[in-house]
Order: C-alpha cells, then structure tokens, then sequence
C-alpha cells in the first residue's frame, strides 16, 4: 500500500500550475462529478476539453466560458480521464492514442479494466493509471483507488492525485490484483449500505410503523451513523459498543446479526461474489 502524501492546498497547487489541458472523455455521472470538482477548486474551464455526445444542459454551458466541448483535436493533454462504460473502450481508445504525448498520463475510471488492457491499446510507452472511484464522489465525499504502471512520472501520479482528490479520499496501491476487492469493498459498497436502508425501512413496517416514517428512520439513521463515523476518531467496533449496553434492545438485535450465518457471513460472501465478477469481467 503506498499511502497519500498529498494536502488540499498541494492538490490545489498543483492545478494552477498544469503542463496542459485536462481532457475529459465521458461526461456521465462519474465523469460529471470530476468535472464538478475540478471546476470546485478553482480550475479555469478553458484548461478543460470534455468528449461526451449527449452533454447536460450544464456541461454545455460551460462551453460558453471557455470549456472545449468535443473539440476535433485533444493533442498536448496533460491528463486524459476516460470515464465511459467499460462495454466501449475497445472502440474509445485506439482514438485517443493519437493523442497521447510523451508527457501525456491517461487515467481510466473503468471498472473491469487492467492496465495491461489499456497498455494493448494504447501502447507499451504511455503513462497509464487505473482508478476505481465510488459514487459519493457526487458529493466530494467519495474514495478512490488508484494503481500506476511503470511509466508513470512522479510529477504525473501528483497531477493524477490531485484531479482524483477533487470528488473525495484517494489511496493508492502498488498491486494491481487488489482492485477487484476495492471494487467490491468501495466501488459496490455504496450499494451495501443503500440496501441496508431500505431492508431497515421494510424491518420497520414489519414492526407496525407506518411505511413513510419508517423510511425517514431509517434514512437518517443510516445517514447520520456514517457521518458520525467520518467525523469520529473512533473505530467502528468502538462506536458500536458505545451503542450497545448489556442485556437490552441493541444487544439483543446484535445477538441476531452476528450470530451464525449473519451480517458479517454474509457481507463476506457478498464481497467475495462481487471480486469473483470483477475478475470475470477482466477476463
């Protein structure tokens, strides 16, 4: 595990001072939520080129303040980010490779592919890295994680950092065959803890609360334990226990979830498919 180095103010820095343009391809959800941060700590639009055929009415207008919407020519990049569905890449990036400078870092957001499909596509030479965001990036509060080949310059992986930094937390890892469990831990957990919601909600109504304050109970519940343990200096095991006090109603829940065959079973198992899948749709 190589641990981040980087401060805000470093990250920041580092954005005011680029070699190049920061061409985006991809501007969905994920993509989006980049350029939303980037455009967040102060990045001029007009150092921003952004490759999507069906752009929001809010990326268009931002071509009015100098952002390059689809522009024919991406050469000198920076950074290219390639944030479009995994299903297109064999078509999106033999294009790019064009584009690529000496000096060009291409970073893909592309769950399922590994540096060496990118390297096949793109060349043996190119500066590539791999990153799996998770959808809090959304709201500036995601975590990435992101895997450099080789080729990558120390000046290029502090750019990366910064543009990945932009939605959220970044670490970086030096094996890249632990991306399938970061996919499954970070990439899917959003998923996980939304499911929780809503089977907390349902357990609720079984209960006898009405449907509509059940789910506002559960909703802030779930929202406001997660901000509490990204606010806190304590463990999870330790806020859990703070909860619980022996012999009543939280014990007795707990006895349930972590007994035989519980959550902790489950949510094992449930990790342990999605890094499985992640490694089929590697191929």
């Amino acid at each position: 595990m190589i641990s981040p180095t980087h401060s805000p103010a470093d990250n920041r820095r580092t954005l005011a001072h680029l070699p190049g343009p920061i061409v985006l391809v991809g501007a969905g959800k994920m993509g989006g939520a980049l350029l939303q941060g980037w455009l967040a700590l102060g990045l001029d639009p007009k150092t921003i080129a952004v490759a999507e055929p069906q752009p929001s009415p809010e990326i268009a207008a931002l071509a009015a303040r100098g952002l390059r919407l689809n522009p024919e020519n991406t050469s000198g990049a920076a950074a290219i980010v390639v944030a479009v569905k995994p299903q297109i890449a064999p078509e999106a990036l033999p294009r790019l490779a064009a584009a690529l400078a000496p000096d060009t870092v291409l970073v893909s957001i592309m769950a399922g592919r590994p540096l060496a499909f990118l390297a096949q596509l793109l060349g043996p030479q190119a500066a590539l890295v791999r990153a799996m965001p998770n959808t809090p990036a959304a709201i500036g509060r995601g975590i990435t994680v992101a895997v450099a080949n080789a080729q990558v310059s120390a000046a290029q992986r502090e750019l990366v950092q910064a543009l990945l930094a932009a939605v959220g937390a970044v670490e970086w890892i030096a094996d890249e065959t632990l991306m399938d469990a970061v996919t499954a831990v970070s990439g899917s957990g959003p998923a996980y803890v939304f499911l929780l919601a809503e089977a907390l909600a349902q357990a609720g109504v079984a209960a006898g609360l009405p449907p509509d304050l059940a789910a506002r109970l559960a909703r802030e519940t779930v929202a406001g334990a997660g901000e509490l343990l990204h606010r806190s200096p304590l463990d999870p095991a330790t806020l859990r226990q703070n909860v619980t006090s022996p012999g009543g109603t939280t014990a007795a829940a707990l006895e349930v979830l972590m007994g035989p065959g519980g959550f902790q079973e489950l949510l094992t198992r449930a990790v342990a498919a999605a890094a499985r899948r992640g490694r089929e749709l590697a191929g």
